[in-house]
C-alpha cells in the first residue's frame, strides 16, 4: 500500500497550486489560508509538509509540534518567517520560489516610486471629495535623476533596466554580485555611503537578515540629499522606520514608498499621516502572473521534496545554486540509488568516501550528488530521517569523511560518477552513468564492469572464473521460481575472478542465498534491494 502524504497549507494559493496537489495520486491537503498560529501548533503533528506564506512564522515550537514533518515550502522569495537554522538540525528541507515575483515587485517599485514623486495618492484623495487642484500636486521627474539601488539581484537588476529606461543614472551596492553583472545592467558599482549621499532615489532589494536588518539607519538619513525618495518593497526592517519617520518629519526625507514593514500588519502606522508616503499591504508578489508562477513552482517542488526527489530552490543548501542542468538532477536519482547498493554491500565499518565526477558534473554542481549518494547510503543503517539537507552532517556524526578526488581517467563514459567507500585497510567501489531522462546504468563495482538498471531487486555473484558456475546459479534460481530480467556477466582476468549482476523479478529469500552460496567455486553472494 502506496503512502499518503499530508500537506498542510497555511498561506493562499493560486487555484493552479491546489489543481497540482489533487492531480498527484499519495497526496492529501488541508487548506487553511491565514491558520492562526495555534491552531496550526495543534494540528501540524501528522502533516508531512507545510506550505506557508509570509503568514505563518515557523518556529522551533512549531517544527517540534510537527512530528512527522519533511519539508516546508514557502510560496515567495523570503525566509524571514522560518527559523531554517533548527529545521536544517532537524532535518527539514526548506524550499522557496525565487524569481517567481522578479517582475511583478520589479513594476511595483517603479509604480510606487512615479505615485510618490508625482502625489498621485494626495491627487486622488483630493478628487475623491470632489476637489480640483492642479498647483498643490506638482510633481518632479524621474529623467536626469540618479537612483541608488541597495541589491542587484533578481529584482534590483530589473528595477535598474526600468530605471535607464526613465533615463536615470544608476547607481548600485552589492558586494556579492561580480563586476561584470554591473556593467551588464548599467549600473555604477559603489560603496553604500556614496550611494546614500549621491542618490536621489534610493530601493532596497535584500532579503532580511542580520546583516540588512536597520541597514538603511538614522546614521545614513542624515548623509542623503534634501528631498530624497526612499522606496522599500523589499522587506521589512531593512529600513529602519523610526529613522525613516523622523526623516519625514524633518522634512529631509521628500517622499517614501512602503510596501514591506517591520511588523506586518502595522500597528498605529504613523506614515498614513503624512501626503507624501505611498503604502501599500505587502503586494509586491500580488500580480495574476507571478501567483500562477509561483503556485506551480511551489507544488511541484513539494511533492518532489515529499517523493525524496531533487528540487530546484533548496534554501537550506547554502551553496548549492539552482539546478540548470536536468543531467545533473539524473545523476543525483542514480547517485542515490548506488549508495543504497553500496552500503548493502560492504562488510566494513566505512570511514572514509571518495567522490569523483567527470564531464558535464564540475564540483559546484556535484555537492547535491554527492549528497544524494549519502542520502542513500545512510538510509540502509540509520533509524532517523536522512534527507538532501542532513546527509553530510550524518555523516559526521559517524565519523565519516568525505573527499573529492579528480580523476579523470576513470571511465570511457563523457559523463559519469565514481564513489569509492573505505575503511582505510578495505574499500568497495561504485559507478554510474545516465543516457538520459530516466535511464540510469550502474557501470561499476570494484574491478568490474557491466550496464545495469540499478533498481528493484539485485542480486549478484562473485565467482572463481571456472565453467560451469553460471549454469549452477540459473538452474538453482529457476529451481527456486525465481526469474532474471537482466543479466550481466563481468571478468577481472581470465581465470580470475567472475562477477554476475542480475536484476530479479522476485525478492529473494535467505535460504536461497544460503545454496547460492554453498554452490561450488561461489566466493560471494550478495541480495540487494533498492
Amino acid at each position: 500500500m502506496s503512502k499518503t502524504y499530508k500537506i498542510l497549507i497555511t498561506g493562499a494559493l493560486h487555484q493552479l497550486a491546489l489543481d497540482t496537489f489533487a492531480a498527484a495520486p499519495d497526496v492529501e491537503v488541508e487548506y487553511s489560508p491565514d491558520l492562526p498560529y495555534d491552531e496550526i501548533i495543534k494540528k501540524i503533528a501528522p502533516f508531512h509538509a507545510l506550505v506557508t506564506r509570509s503568514e505563518t512564522r515557523i518556529t522551533r515550537e512549531m517544527i517540534d509540534a510537527g512530528q512527522n514533518l519533511k519539508v516546508l515550502a514557502r510560496a515567495a522569495v523570503g525566509i524571514g518567517n522560518i527559523d531554517v537554522e533548527y529545521a536544517t538540525e532537524k532535518g527539514l528541507l526548506v524550499i522557496n520560489t525565487p524569481g517567481k515575483n522578479t517582475n511583478s515587485a520589479a513594476e511595483l517599485t517603479i509604480g510606487m516610486l512615479i505615485s510618490a514623486i508625482r502625489k498621485v495618492i494626495p491627487a486622488h484623495k483630493k478628487m475623491d471629495v470632489h476637489g480640483w487642484d492642479r498647483h498643490t500636486f506638482t510633481g518632479t521627474e524621474l529623467m536626469g535623476k540618479t537612483i541608488g539601488i541597495i541589491g542587484l539581484g533578481n529584482v534590483g537588476h530589473r528595477v535598474a533596466r526600468f530605471a535607464r529606461a526613465f533615463d536615470m543614472d544608476v547607481l548600485a551596492y552589492d558586494p556579492y554580485i561580480a563586476d561584470e553583472v554591473f556593467d551588464r545592467h548599467h549600473a555604477h558599482k559603489c560603496d553604500l555611503n556614496t550611494l546614500v549621499r549621491e542618490s536621489d532615489v534610493i530601493t532596497l532589494h535584500v532579503p532580511l537578515n542580520p546583516e540588512t536588518r536597520k541597514m538603511i539607519n538614522a546614521e545614513h538619513f542624515e548623509k542623503m540629499k534634501h528631498g530624497v525618495v526612499i522606496v522599500n518593497a523589499a522587506r521589512g526592517g531593512v529600513v529602519d522606520e523610526a529613522a525613516l519617520l523622523e526623516g519625514l518629519k524633518a522634512n529631509h526625507v521628500g517622499a517614501a514608498a512602503i510596501d514591506t514593514w517591520e511588523v506586518e500588519p502595522p500597528k498605529d502606522n504613523a506614515f498614513r499621516e503624512f501626503p507624501n508616503v505611498v503604502m501599500t499591504p505587502h503586494i509586491g508578489a500580488s500580480t495574476l502572473e507571478a501567483q500562477r508562477r509561483i503556485a506551480e513552482s511551489i507544488s511541484e517542488q513539494t511533492i518532489r521534496a515529499l517523493h525524496d526527489e531533487v528540487v530546484d530552490y533548496p534554501v537550506n543548501m547554502p551553496r548549492l545554486k539552482v539546478l540548470t542542468n536536468p543531467r545533473v538532477k539524473f545523476y543525483a536519482v542514480l547517485a542515490e540509488k548506488l549508495g543504497s547498493f553500496a552500503m548493502q554491500s560492504l562488510d566494513f565499518n566505512p570511514r572514509r568516501i571518495e567522490v569523483m565526477y567527470r564531464g558535464e558534473l564540475n564540483l559546484e554542481e556535484g555537492m547535491i550528488v554527492r549528497r544524494a549518494f549519502l542520502k542513500g547510503f545512510l538510509h540502509q543503517t540509520s533509524d532517523e530521517a536522512v534527507t538532501f539537507v542532513n546527509a553530510e552532517q550524518k555523516a559526521s556524526q559517524r565519523r565519516i569523511e568525505i573527499t573529492e578526488v579528480h580523476d579523470p581517467h576513470f571511465t570511457d563514459y563523457p559523463s559519469a560518477v565514481k564513489f569509492i567507500v573505505t575503511d582505510h585497510e578495505q574499500s568497495f567501489t561504485i559507478g554510474g552513468v545516465v543516457f538520459g531522462e530516466n535511464n540510469y546504468r550502474l557501470s561499476l563495482i570494484n574491478d568490474f564492469t557491466f550496464e545495469v538498471i540499478p533498481d528493484g531487486h539485485l542480486l549478484y555473484v562473485i565467482n572463481d572464473d571456472r565453467p560451469g558456475v553460471i549454469g549452477d546459479v540459473g538452474t538453482l534460481l529457476a529451481k527456486n521460481k525465481i526469474n532474471i530480467s537482466q543479466f550481466e556477466l563481468s571478468r577481472n582476468m581470465p581465470g580470475g575472478q567472475a562477477m554476475s549482476l542480475m536484476r530479479v523479478d522476485a525478492p529473494i529469500e535467505n535460504s536461497v542465498l544460503k545454496a547460492l552460496r554453498d554452490l561450488p567455486n561461489v566466493v560471494t553472494v550478495r541480495r540487494i534491494d533498492i
